[in-house]
């Protein structure tokens, strides 16, 4: 589990409690989202926060799993706020970071469409760009660009608005997401995680 958190190591709040019988883990500073780590010993739990504003991406068969939305009513992948698959949810001029959470391979994200609301059908045979397009701000037709293994790129979320995102070299084999920007808007239930030697798992319901 610890390979998630690789691209995040130099920014990582790290905590370590002594363990206590039935108390939920810390809280992080404020906007980051906690993560329990494999405990160290039968009385250290230790924690990790992935830094404000992050989404990290991973096609979901590398173990990011996918969720199927009843929300939504689609299949959700690749895209993370927390740990696994899930829609993502940012209030407007908020500026993120993308991080390409692979050992392996290269992601982008791409704006496909927007829409007004569920459901979130994805456009099929289309072709998403693998260069970069747009002026750094989250609309139709953004192109991130490629995304090497461990590396991030920054996108500014300007109006409000739902916007059905994809990986260019993915997109035909499932790495759709939704990302909500509106206030007070946040990632949804999160996909269990991925059966070793299978496709993707799935839970919840969705953002």
């Amino acid at each position: 589990m610890f390979r998630k958190f690789a691209p995040f190591l130099v920014p990582l709040v790290v905590v370590a409690l002594a363990a206590c019988g039935g108390h939920a883990g810390p809280a992080g500073a404020p906007g980051m989202t906690t993560y329990a780590l494999p405990a160290l010993g039968p009385d250290l739990a230790v924690y990790a926060a992935m830094p404000k504003d992050t989404i990290g991406e991973e096609y979901y068969k590398e173990g990011i799993g996918a969720i199927k939305s009843a929300k939504w009513d689609a299949t959700l992948s690749s895209y993370t706020q927390q740990h696994y698959s899930q829609s993502l949810g940012f209030p407007p001029n908020t500026k993120i970071t993308v991080v390409n959470l692979s050992k392996t391979v290269t992601h982008t994200l791409n704006v496909v469409k927007e829409i007004t609301g569920p459901p979130a059908v994805f456009p099929k045979g289309i072709t998403l760009s693998t260069q970069p397009k747009g002026d750094g701000t989250l609309q139709t037709g953004y192109a991130s660009g490629p995304i090497k293994p461990g590396k991030s790129i920054t996108v500014m979320l300007g109006k409000p608005g739902i916007y059905l995102i994809g990986c260019a070299f993915h997109y035909g084999i499932g790495m759709h997401d939704v990302i909500i920007v509106a206030a007070h808007a946040a990632p949804g239930p999160q996909a269990t995680p991925t059966p070793k030697g299978s496709g993707s798992g799935s839970s919840g319901s969705g953002w």
